[in-house]
């Protein structure tokens, strides 16, 4: 059986906002199926202007806080960007790509669903070379 992918409803190239942006990252990772311990934090980093298109991106920094180590021993960051084509008309949706802390495959939503394993496998790899140094 195949994972069903939720997606959001991007918005349109002249509806958009830095603050915006941000929202709808929150709003995908809502539709993302990962336990309620995992807590995250998204913040706006830079707007890059290309000769095609507007690039916003943004970080999700997730951990897994816990009464006795309020803040975690290592963080997972996936790392978002937002296109505004400058070629497609304004109402266009935006697109969206993320790629996974230390690596280079870039992702789109609608083609992947989210799997928490993949921040486990970010902390758990700094965790060992943290106790490695």
């Amino acid at each position: 059986t195949k994972d069903i992918i939720k997606t959001i409803q991007w918005i349109t190239g002249n509806d958009f906002t830095v603050e915006r942006g941000q929202e709808q990252i929150e709003e995908l990772i809502s539709t993302w199926n990962i336990h309620e311990s995992w807590l995250h934090h998204v913040e706006f980093l830079e707007e890059e202007e290309l000769k095609d298109s507007k690039r916003y991106h943004y970080r999700a920094c997730w951990g897994i806080p816990t009464r006795r180590k309020p803040i975690p021993r290592a963080t997972a960051s996936v790392y978002f960007v937002i296109v505004i084509s400058k070629l497609k008309p304004d109402t266009s949706p935006v697109e969206v790509f993320f790629r996974l802390e230390a690596s280079r495959l870039i992702r789109r939503p609608e083609e992947f669903q989210f799997r928490e394993k993949w921040l486990e496998d970010i902390i758990e790899n700094k965790i060992i070379l943290i106790e490695r140094l």
